[in-house]
């Protein structure tokens, strides 16, 4: 009887364990080797992703960082490491297992009573790979490095540098210094003296404060050292990896061993001197055996607190892990790992690839290049990409990542002040879209075949001429960073104010170019020429620009009026009178969002009718006028057009954000889902690269909005989430408020809010009554 009731006890586990997953339910679990590095599994933590196989019966791993960009602005791997072991435990699949531990941010790979533990430490720059066996075996550890030569970079293999197809010149990758060294390798580039920034500066007529530039790229090294407990060097070899032909430089163990240690140090540093990134390389190593006994444990630590803060799990009743609502769930907290593993960059999370691309071949067969190959460029941010990779952060609680996009933007500041000033002579910050990371425009989208007439201040390109006004929604998230987690954001006061600043100098500067007065017959600005998004171009008061100066002006004033002078209080008061309303029309006899007051051409796809909905928020659940963007989304025929889930699209948000429940499904379903590729976060490459992050990072903002919205101090759950979609949830609001909620069979229960008292402010709107949702709309 005894056994009966703990066998019982142990299939009612098993139950509720399918209903209701945990994050270990989303460990990759794989149980075959694979066949080249499009089948890898990512692994990381601060700022390193490593891609990790075993293939035919060797471990390879790519080594990537954040912040490691060359002369050109190729955001460069560090390397390759194979393992091979004798005898081999690995020689075939039979009992082949290869996990990504979630919980404590690790892979395994267990074969023949040998197991190998992959990790890396989150608060140091070093790559840990620990062995254990039952019996006795000898290790073989290779650095292989493609830049053990110069090579020319020819045709669409510039698309991974700042020149993509508009190269000045031939341009050479240059050779990497690799030697042995204290019975390690040690691998380093360091850039030359002329870089992308130079030809930049000349190409886009800046040289007169050249010298007051900040330029991320001089005398920049960058590297590591590669050392294994009781090897030593036992020389080179040469060979050719999918498409690059390679030198490793192998260490080998001095005797079989149970156990192996090997370590990847890693160091970047930017100083006139070599010899400073020399000497803070060794002071990492010495420094480092100190920490080493708590770093195991403090970097599981973090990731246990890490997963602690934010989920969501979703399965639907009687479902099966290649059920769609599984995967949307699984891709979720896969995702969400991935963006952890560059938590301390000193660069934001590129959009294109993160730290996490392969050879290129497994993208695009065309592209028979080096791994350093992505498309879209290196130190090239795509400010619209790059938004949808940090968004979701704000309520997954992930503030101390957003670091990295955010304070990047004020490494920024002084450039694109200083281009305002230089081709205007007013003030206020200049972004562009297609940004190089010192502030300058592409040099490619810039376009060197330009009207000798033109102003140098614009870039001669149809897509991005007058698209300057992305910039505000980092702007938003340094504001929401307060309301949501009381951070102190004083210091982006003064960026975002130079931000509104050039907008409202800039347009009153084109408006007495055109004529005499600089305002319109209402004391409006006319934002003329510009641009809805990268859509709707030569656009007159384009609905995205007033939404971005009426939302991010009226959040200045609310979250730091406290922090901001009397004339700073006083400017962006008389500011948020000089801004235009926004455009309506009519369709269908309907009041619809208009994207701009007029428009000359279409250049894209985006929705740019809806930005007041996404991601500014004027209209939403619980809002005024609701039916009016609805109405929109379901009317206006581009829009209808435009619709995808691939990539950077957004109809998943706009959906949830408008409370359209049956299209906000539809469209997370087809983001969210399993890539195709063997990782199943790897999506791509849409209209970037793989993995491609916006398409993961706004596939979460859409779950979240399905989940949870906010308006009027009343917090909104399941605005646009099926009932039949089981789901546990914790996710983040304003006022420093965490809700931890479980929908199963139909049934919500609402498990923990913290704090306390922002339980009175929830309305679960599975409850309400056809009335009551009525009202609310």
């Amino acid at each position: 009887m005894k056994q009966f009731v703990v066998f019982l006890i142990f299939c009612l586990s098993l139950f509720v364990k399918a209903q209701l997953p945990v994050l270990e339910n989303y460990n990759q679990v794989w149980t075959s080797q694979s066949e080249n590095s499009s089948q890898s599994m990512p692994l990381g933590g601060g700022d390193i992703g490593l891609n990790v196989w075993v293939e035919k019966g060797d471990l390879y791993f790519y080594v990537s960082r954040s912040g490691t960009f060359d002369e050109h602005n190729t955001l460069l791997k560090l390397g390759r490491v194979k393992v091979q072991l004798e005898p081999n435990p690995f020689n075939d699949n039979k009992g082949f297992k290869q996990e990504l531990r979630l919980k404590d941010g690790y892979i395994s790979i267990e074969q023949n009573h040998t197991k190998i533990k992959l990790w890396v430490d989150v608060f140091n720059p070093v790559i840990h790979m620990d062995l254990e066996s039952e019996t006795p075996l000898k290790m073989k550890a290779s650095y292989e490095s493609w830049r053990y030569k110069s090579r020319e970079v020819k045709g669409k293999a510039n698309n991974a540098n700042s020149y993509k197809w508009a190269p000045q010149g031939d341009i050479i990758t240059y050779q990497d210094s690799i030697c042995f060294e204290n019975d390690g390798v040690k691998f380093y580039h360091r850039n030359r003296e002329e870089t992308v920034f130079d030809v930049t500066v000349k190409q886009q007529k800046m040289e007169s404060v050249k010298d007051q530039m900040m330029n991320p790229l001089k005398d920049l090294t960058f590297g590591g050292f590669m050392k294994g407990s009781n090897m030593k060097p036992v020389g080179t070899y040469t060979g050719k990896y999918i498409d690059a032909d390679f030198k490793g430089y192998s260490l080998e163990s001095i005797k079989p061993s149970k156990k192996h240690q090997l370590k990847l140090y890693l160091h970047t540093n930017q100083s006139e001197q070599f010899n400073d990134w020399n000497k803070g390389l060794s002071n990492e190593i010495s420094t480092y055996k100190s920490k080493e006994k708590k770093a195991e444990k403090e970097t599981a630590t973090w990731w246990n607190n890490f997963w602690n803060r934010s989920f969501i799990y979703t399965l639907k009743s009687d479902s099966t892990e290649k059920d769609s609502v599984f995967q949307i769930g699984q891709n979720y907290q896969l995702f969400r790992y991935m963006l952890g593993c560059n938590a301390y960059g000193k660069y934001p999370t590129k959009f294109n690839g993160g730290l996490f691309t392969y050879d290129p071949v497994f993208t695009n067969p065309e592209l028979n290049f080096t791994p350093d190959f992505r498309n879209w460029g290196g130190g090239t941010m795509t400010q619209q990409n790059q938004r949808l990779v940090y968004f979701p952060m704000l309520k997954s609680g992930d503030f101390d990542m957003m670091d990295s996009q955010l304070d990047y933007y004020l490494t920024l500041q002084k450039n694109a002040e200083l281009r305002t000033k230089a081709y205007w002579n007013h003030e206020g910050a200049a972004f562009t879209e297609q940004l190089e990371n010192f502030g300058l425009p592409n040099p490619a989208e810039y376009e060197w075949k330009r009207p000798k007439d033109y102003d140098p201040g614009m870039q001669y390109n149809a897509w991005l001429e007058y698209q300057w006004d992305t910039v505000f929604e980092f702007c938003k998230m340094m504001l929401e960073q307060n309301e949501y987690a009381n951070k102190d954001v004083i210091k982006y006061n003064g960026f975002i104010l130079s931000c509104l600043r050039f907008f409202d100098e800039h347009y009153q500067y084109l408006a007495k170019k055109r004529g005499r007065k600089s305002l319109d017959a209402n004391g409006h600005l006319v934002l003329y020429p510009g641009s809805a998004v990268e859509t709707y171009k030569m656009a007159n008061n384009a609905n995205s620009t007033i939404s971005a100066l009426k939302v991010i002006s009226e959040k200045l004033l609310k979250v730091s009026s406290k922090d901001l002078t009397k004339e700073e209080f006083e400017y962006l008061k008389a500011l948020q009178t000089r801004i235009p309303p926004l455009n309506f029309r009519e369709i269908n006899h309907k009041n619809v969002l208009s994207p701009a007051k007029s428009w000359e051409r279409i250049n894209n796809t985006e929705a740019a009718q809806l930005y007041p909905v996404y991601p500014w928020e004027i209209y939403g659940v619980g809002k005024p006028d609701l039916e009016v963007a609805q109405n929109t989304y379901f009317l206006d025929e581009d829009l209808r057009k435009f619709r995808s889930h691939v990539g950077w699209k957004q109809d998943n948000i706009m959906a949830a954000k408008l409370g359209l429940k049956d299209e906000a499904s539809k469209y997370t379903l087809f983001k969210m889902v399993n890539s195709g590729r063997r990782f199943p976060a790897f999506w791509g490459p849409g209209f970037d690269w793989v993995p491609d992050h916006n398409w993961g990072g706004s596939g979460m903002i859409g779950m979240q909005e399905m989940l949870l919205q906010e308006a009027n101090g009343k917090i909104y759950l399941f605005p646009a989430w099926p009932k039949r979609w089981n789901v546990h949830f914790k996710l983040h609001a304003s006022q420093n408020t965490t809700v931890e909620v479980k929908l199963e069979n139909g049934k919500v229960e609402i498990i923990k809010v913290t704090p306390e008292a922002r339980r009175a402010d929830i309305q679960n709107l599975l409850e309400l009554s056809i009335n009551e949702k009525i009202n609310l709309n």
